[in-house]
């Protein structure tokens, strides 16, 4: 018998403050599908082992770029981590990629979706030693914003809307696609300003978005924000349609902003929604089971982004290589894996090739796709 080798990952996700519950769920994933890996000993002879690092701050209140700079710095000097997994958060990813690139080090993100670190246009920013080290399990802010605008227009008939944003790479970046678009779709967009997410009261921007009487607002940003937004926009502009990006579709925002203040939002993911289907409710169930708590359709991104870094150790073994960051890499930007979201491959850039997105209205019940 030979030997047992270790694999082992970084993981890096956003534990602390307004999004460590969807962050926990992505983790506890990932968490599930190595574990299953190494009982089936799906690569004989290696062991798949996980460092989980927090990007999140209590400071901060929710991930910290700093901390995710000095995350991706423990990764790269760690010579035995060969691939790793997140992060959650587009800016963490910002503050990440050029330590990790310079490092030879891949990532597979199963929620962070600011195109810009995957743009051949930044090459020289976030990946300066070359080759692609950023991949994702979701589809890009390119397609996001766009989706949610298109939905404004075409489904809800939405006349005029006020962006908002929450001064974040994701955000920012979200709420300028969707605000590119709403104005094709002849959308009149109203204005746009910008959310402190540290800051408690949002009145005085709200005040001035309820003089103009928009239709319907958009906010594009995480949840730190977006949950205060929900709460006091329900109480000076109760009667407009609102609309966010990813980071208020998990339950974070039911929890944090209650009932009915949430009710009512429609928001984006940037992959389908499978959470519900046949075909994942073996997957559900044992998470359900195990965590006390049922996944979302990014924790399914979040399995299948740790099913993708298997299936690469795999073929490596399989092709008598050695197991390192770069045959690992190499192995990730050729993948062609099924999972439970679907078929995953990447474009030589490290984007999903399926640009599949979902969107939903926020119920009592919890998200219902429409």
């Amino acid at each position: 018998m030979l030997p047992t080798r270790s694999s082992r990952f970084g993981l890096d996700e956003s534990l602390t403050g307004t999004d460590a519950q969807s962050a926990t769920r992505e983790k506890d994933a990932m968490q599930m599908a190595f574990d299953a890996a190494n009982q089936d000993n799906a690569v004989p002879g290696y062991r798949f082992e996980l460092m989980i690092l927090d990007d999140g701050t209590a400071t901060a209140g929710e991930y910290d770029p700093a901390q995710a700079m000095a995350n991706a710095r423990k990764m790269v000097s760690d010579k035995d981590v060969v691939g790793a997994l997140g992060p959650k958060m587009s800016g963490a990813g910002k503050a990440m990629t050029p330590f990790l690139s310079e490092g030879g080090l891949a990532t597979i993100t199963p929620t962070s979706t600011n195109p810009d670190i995957t743009d051949p246009k930044f090459a020289a920013q976030y990946r300066p030693a070359g080759k692609p080290i950023y991949f994702r399990t979701v589809t890009t802010d390119a397609f996001q914003g766009p989706t949610m605008a298109n939905f404004f227009a075409e489904k809800l008939k939405v006349k005029s809307v006020f962006v908002l944003d929450d001064g974040g790479a994701f955000g920012v970046g979200v709420a300028d696609t969707f605000e590119e678009q709403a104005r094709k779709k002849g959308i009149n967009v109203m204005g746009r300003d910008r959310l402190d997410p540290k800051a408690a009261d949002y009145t005085a921007i709200l005040n001035t978005i309820k003089s103009l009487d928009p239709a319907s607002i958009y906010y594009g940003g995480a949840s730190q924000a977006g949950v205060k937004l929900a709460k006091q926009a329900y109480a000076i502009i109760p009667k407009a349609i609102k609309g966010g990006s990813d980071g208020l579709s998990s339950s974070d925002l039911l929890t944090g902003a209650g009932l009915p203040a949430a009710e009512g939002w429609y928001t984006t993911i940037g992959a389908p929604h499978v959470v519900e289907d046949t075909k994942a409710a073996r997957f559900v169930a044992a998470f359900k089971g195990r965590f006390g708590m049922a996944p979302d359709d990014y924790s399914i991104t979040a399995y299948d982004a740790a099913l993708v870094l298997i299936d690469a150790v795999k073929r490596v073994v399989e092709a008598g290589r050695p197991v390192t960051r770069e045959t690992v890499r190499d192995a990730i930007q050729s993948a062609d894996v099924v999972t439970l979201q679907g078929r995953i491959s990447f474009d030589a850039n490290g984007d999903l090739r399926d640009h599949t997105m979902s969107v939903f209205k926020i119920t009592s019940s919890g998200p219902v796709s429409q």
